[in-house]
């Protein structure tokens, strides 16, 4: 099956002097939460030395004083004090910081953050982002999104779809070469590939669901993994990449979470986890009984149907065969017909989507 390998770099016969040193970049860091926290972590590393960040803030607070963003302990500090959060103040700094490039990154899942990217784009800002809210929310947003990149702006989205797993970059290399995709399928969540890889029905699917949620592979209300609306949202953003002018009610979803238990507080919810136990055990009894498993997969097909949901796939499948929060993404294209190409790794994790963000953040530059 073929798989993307990205090639050692040649080794250099003589050392070459390090341009890094020269601040190119500069950010406002949107989101200080566990990934804003691991790209802040990566910003006092050698790699981000051509970056500088002038501003940062969580939901409430911020800082753009220099002294407070070259702490080592910022995201504790905005914890506790800082100015109140304005997004006016944080842009002027960035105005005001005469470096080349200025980029804002989001690293939130902030729906109305989300509807601030073309604008910010429309600009001239750079916008490196994790969250999928924009991209893959209603057509219009994306649409919006295209025409404010057509300006000049450049979106840095890898971090939105397998934590930075070259899914996007490869797909639009390919399309760039000609190249159309057919067919799509695979397990976008992280956290959902982890549960059913280790669902086999010696357990309840609610003792995995909390053991997922302590070692954090889920979000606090694992309904936010449950629903289906994540994954959804993953394949909106490639399927739009790829050319499918796909809307939000174009995508079937099939939510986990039964319908009595979506409307109460996330406390009650894990109050009765219990209740999502019969009916999975009785379909992994079914699925079992055929030689079968059961996996959550996302699939497009070449007329742009779009589904996303529990589906019983056999042992030799290509998802049934996944490891951890292993992520797992099948592109069926022209030139890949006989055998899908295959992209493949983990697909959640604080850090390696802080790195997915710094790459977009460098490739700026």
């Amino acid at each position: 099956m073929s798989s993307v390998v990205v090639a050692p770099a040649a080794r250099l016969k003589s050392p070459v002097p390090s341009t890094t040193s020269l601040v190119t970049t500069g950010i406002v860091l949107l989101g200080t939460g566990v990934v804003g926290g691991a790209l802040l972590k990566l910003l006092n590393t050698p790699a981000a030395a051509s970056i500088r960040l002038v501003g940062a803030a969580n939901s409430r607070r911020q800082h753009t004083d220099a002294t407070s963003l070259a702490s080592k302990a910022l995201r504790e500090q905005l914890n506790n004090d800082g100015d109140v959060r304005n997004d006016a103040v944080l842009l002027a700094a960035l105005d005001a910081s005469g470096v080349p490039h200025k980029v804002i990154v989001d690293a939130t899942a902030n729906t109305s953050l989300a509807s601030c990217h073309a604008e910010w784009l429309a600009r001239g800002y750079h916008v490196v982002t994790a969250n999928k809210a924009l991209a893959g929310g209603e057509l219009s947003g994306w649409r919006a999104l295209q025409a404010a990149t057509a300006q000049g702006a450049r979106y840095g989205d890898s971090a939105t779809v397998g934590a930075g797993l070259p899914v996007l970059s490869t797909l639009r290399r390919l399309r760039q070469c000609g190249d159309s995709l057919l067919t799509l399928e695979g397990v976008f969540s992280g956290s959902l590939s982890w549960l059913f890889n280790q669902y086999d029905g010696s357990q309840p699917f609610s003792t995995l669901l909390l053991e997922a949620r302590r070692l954090g592979y889920t979000e606090p209300d694992p309904r936010s993994d449950l629903s289906g609306d994540d994954v959804a949202r993953k394949l909106l953003i490639i399927a739009r990449n790829a050319g499918f002018a796909l809307g939000v009610d174009e995508v079937q979803i099939e939510s986990l979470v039964p319908e009595t238990l979506r409307a109460i507080s996330a406390e009650q919810f894990l109050a009765r986890l219990t209740e999502l136990d019969e009916p999975l055990a009785a379909r992994h009894a079914e699925a079992t009984s055929r030689g079968n498993v059961l996996r959550f997969l996302a699939r497009l097909n070449q007329r742009g149907k779009a589904r996303v949901g529990i589906a019983e796939v056999p042992v030799t499948h290509p998802a049934a065969r996944l490891y951890g929060t292993d992520s797992q993404f099948a592109l069926t294209t022209l030139r890949y017909n006989t055998q899908p190409l295959v992209i493949q790794g983990p697909g959640a994790g604080p850090e390696v989507t802080a790195q997915a963000l710094l790459g977009d953040v460098l490739a700026l530059s």
